[in-house]
């Protein structure tokens, strides 16, 4: 029998065609899209080991989410091979490089590798299985294969691949040209032309075979690569990737340094439901609707309404006589405007990016997750500022202590381990405790529910750098 496939996850993306809901602290493949979990964890269980077809994954992302990949596979209870920590962001070659150098140097220098965007919508059904069946056999013969899904509609947003010649007998093709994103005379020629498919950005290849036409190929990208990997630190749970090895590789996509060069480059066709979910109108596509063609996620009503989308946090949204209209409420910012238009949300986030005022906008969400919890603002003004904080059972904040600000915390929910300058104490529901500036502090939860408590700031600045940290759980000191 083969060994097992071993899936390869990359989640360092920052994407921001999905504002206002995803942003930089917390992008698209992190947020519950299409259901319960996040397009992550949707990831991560479609590649989990069973019947023998995958080993555990690996996942790449960078410093930034590390703690937020961690969590995310405990949730679901996805076994990780590791998860590695690129130190700056280079595109997807020196990515899928970097995977393959670890896998051929700590898995098998012959493991066929599934490399798999963290934030696409896949119905996993039983074409998706045959494809990837017949894929890692094409992978296991030395072909490099992308997955081209078959068009059902002229598509601008996509790039397409020619399809070629039969190369294998599960229906692996010679890829003929790769064609970039089309206006749309373009894509209705290559749908009426036939023999066209987009091009997913879903990869199954050996790593052996990989590296070699990397080093054949694009040798700056292999060598940054393979150096990064064999200089990589172990860090907690994670494997930092060298930066000064890893920051000479260029900043190029695989399908330019690698698949374009190549004989070795495939194409398998294939026909199940994926949606890279690269704008709102994709979302809606992809979500279930009602009878009008309306989809919603969160509290939302429609009166009059068609062919719609609705996506909101904690705002009930009605939506009165409008068709095909988005409308995207998170907790401190909304989207409104023609579905068709969406595509244009990610120059709508550099015009807000650009401006010191709204630049916050763009980065981190109201409520912003840590690695013990995290915390949601409630109210700020001169001089002061109040947070909702939440910390997990089991979990505690760093030792820390902070120049500029005095804190008060009024525990609501469940339990407080508090130290203050060596004293330590426990707070239950409705008491509270006083942290004078300069105090070294420390927040813990010892008990088994969620720790919630509502956190008042006091001070000259208030900004999250105002802090010195001692002691950590998480490496951040």
């Amino acid at each position: 029998m083969a060994s097992p496939i071993v899936p390869v996850v990359l989640a360092g993306g920052q994407g921001t065609r999905l504002w206002p809901m995803s942003r930089s602290a917390r992008p698209k493949q992190f947020l519950p899209l299409m259901g319960e979990t996040s397009l992550f964890q949707d990831t991560l269980a479609r590649a989990a080991p069973r019947d023998g077809r995958y080993g555990p994954a690996l996942a790449l992302t960078n410093a930034e989410y590390r703690f937020l990949v961690a969590e995310q596979a405990q949730e679901i209870g996805a076994p990780l091979a590791a998860i590695l920590l690129e130190p700056t962001a280079r595109n997807t070659a020196a990515a899928i490089a970097a995977a393959a150098a670890y896998a051929a140097l700590r898995i098998d220098p012959e493991a066929v590798l599934h490399i798999l965007p963290s934030d696409h919508a896949i119905s996993a059904d039983e074409g998706y299985w045959r494809a990837v069946d017949a894929a890692a056999a094409a992978a296991r013969s030395g072909l490099l294969v992308t997955f081209g899904v078959t068009p059902d509609h002229p598509e601008t947003g996509y790039g397409y691949i020619l399809c070629g010649e039969p190369l294998t007998p599960e229906g692996a093709l010679k890829v003929a040209r790769f064609v970039e994103k089309p206006d749309l005379a373009k894509a209705e020629a290559m749908l009426a032309a036939g023999g066209h498919v987009w091009n997913s950005g879903m990869f199954m290849l050996k790593a052996k075979v990989f590296l070699e036409e990397a080093e054949r190929l694009a040798p700056e990208t292999f060598r940054a690569a393979s150096l990064g990997v064999e200089k990589a630190q172990a860090d907690l749970d994670f494997v930092r990737i060298d930066e000064e090895s890893f920051s000479a590789a260029p900043n190029i996509s695989v399908d330019y340094a690698i698949f374009e060069k190549t004989d070795r480059a495939s194409v398998l066709p294939v026909s199940f439901a994926w949606s890279d979910l690269g704008a709102w109108d994709a979302v809606w596509k992809a979500r279930a609707k009602d009878a009008q063609g309306n989809a919603a996620s969160g509290p939302a009503s429609f009166s009059n309404a068609s062919g719609s989308l609705v996506i909101s946090d904690k705002a009930h949204v009605v939506v009165e006589g409008l068709k095909d209209v988005a409308v995207v409420a998170s907790e401190d910012a909304i989207f409104v405007g023609p579905l068709s238009e969406t595509q244009k949300v990610g120059a709508v986030v550099a015009r807000l990016k650009a401006r010191p005022e709204t630049r916050a906008l763009t980065e981190i969400h109201k409520t912003v997750y840590r690695p013990w919890g995290g915390y949601s603002s409630v109210l700020g003004g001169e001089r002061f500022q109040v947070k909702r904080l939440f910390v997990k059972p089991g979990k505690k904040l760093s030792l820390q202590k902070h120049h500029h600000r005095s804190e008060h915390w009024i525990v609501v929910r469940g339990t407080a381990e508090v130290t203050v300058d060596g004293e330590t104490k426990l707070l239950t529901e409705n008491e509270s405790i006083y942290l004078p500036l300069g105090a070294v502090h420390r927040l813990a939860n010892p008990g088994k529910i969620l720790l919630e408590l509502i956190e008042v700031q006091t001070g000259s600045y208030l900004g999250e750098d105002d802090i010195i940290r001692f002691e950590d759980m998480f490496g951040r000191v």
